[in-house]
């Protein structure tokens, strides 16, 4: 059985704004992916009423949304004091790590300097600036 696969935020993101490295990356997965609820929250803090909305529902329907439990909440607050001085790790992100590493996940992102506390991350492509 293969691991699976945990994708952070901003390829979800990149995504939904239809960039194509990561609609060929994320459409070509063989393995399953599961998604923070952490995740959830990030990108709805972004998104637009209307289809826009609609569209991101209907997108993160299709992946398995892994829970905060108050485990994942503690170890990633304990990530975040450890990481954030040296890394620049943020709350959602040490949820996301101790989610990872909860579930025996590979963390897919973008900015893999998050998470020195993870020792496979995968980086599907290059961002864009």
């Amino acid at each position: 059985m293969s691991m699976p696969l945990l994708v952070d935020t901003n390829i979800l993101i990149d995504y939904l704004r239809k960039k194509p490295e990561a609609i060929s990356f994320l459409e070509g997965l063989k393995e399953p992916a599961l998604i923070s609820a952490m995740t959830v929250a990030e990108v709805y803090g972004g998104v637009r009423e209307g289809e826009e909305r609609r569209r991101t529902e209907i997108f993160l329907g299709t992946f398995e949304v892994v829970p905060v439990t108050q485990e994942l909440a503690q170890q990633g607050g304990l990530f975040r004091r450890e990481y954030a001085p040296t890394h620049g790790t943020g709350m959602a992100d040490g949820i996301i790590a101790a989610t990872a590493k909860e579930k025996k996940a590979r963390l897919v992102t973008l900015n893999d300097r998050h998470f020195p506390m993870l020792s496979k991350v995968l980086v599907p492509y290059e961002q864009k600036r």
